[in-house]
């Protein structure tokens, strides 16, 4: 028996007993999903809006799945589109004028994004539903966190999730700075502390 086993055993407990962690200190008081953890936004919405840019830039160019998954692991959307002209030597032999064409792409597509992610067909991630409906039945509140303009995330939210069971959604439009300010305001929102509320992510960052 060691000397730490043998206190305990000396104060009338056993050492099994001894510094269980009390999960009762924090208990989960809200949910806060981020828009990629509802549905696969970069690869059923982004990748669709980026086809159609390219179809009105005159380009040959359609990205499949597996191209795009590929190209994520560029993490500029720019540097994505430079690199697939650069691979297909589409456009001019200048590379100013090609990082000038694939600006001119990404200028597009941020253009058509409003307009088509609602008709984009996106579907909510497996279990989603499930997963809200038993927060929403247990009491726990849910917010969602966006990385765009709330003139198209909100509804995109109520298209994936319904209506009512969403207590607040955050977007570009409410914070001064994107990233960890979103999750703040939507704590503020709640009005529950970050070591209350669980937060579920499907992006990188």
């Amino acid at each position: 028996m060691s000397s730490t086993q043998e206190k305990s055993w000396r104060a009338g407990r056993f050492w099994w007993d001894c510094s269980q962690p009390d999960n009762s200190a924090h208990p989960l008081r809200a949910v806060i999903f981020d828009l990629d953890a509802l549905s696969d936004l970069d690869v059923d919405g982004h990748r669709v809006v980026f086809n159609a840019a390219f179809a009105a830039h005159g380009l040959p160019i359609n990205w499949g799945v597996t191209r795009y998954q590929q190209l994520l692991a560029l993490h500029d959307e720019r540097q994505r589109v430079a690199a697939e002209l650069r691979k297909r030597c589409v456009g001019p032999e200048c590379d100013v004028l090609t990082e000038l064409l694939a600006d001119e792409i990404c200028m597009t597509k941020d253009l058509m994004f409003d307009e088509m992610i609602l008709d984009a067909g996106l579907a909510p991630r497996p279990g989603l539903e499930d997963l809200v409906n038993d927060a929403f039945l247990a009491g726990l509140p849910v917010g969602v966190v966006a990385n765009g303009r709330r003139r198209w995330a909100e509804p995109l939210v109520r298209q994936l999730v319904g209506d009512g069971l969403v207590e607040t959604v955050v977007t570009t439009d409410d914070v001064s700075a994107p990233g960890a300010e979103l999750y703040r305001q939507a704590l503020a929102e709640l009005g529950v502390a970050g070591h209350d509320a669980l937060a579920m992510a499907g992006s990188a960052a």
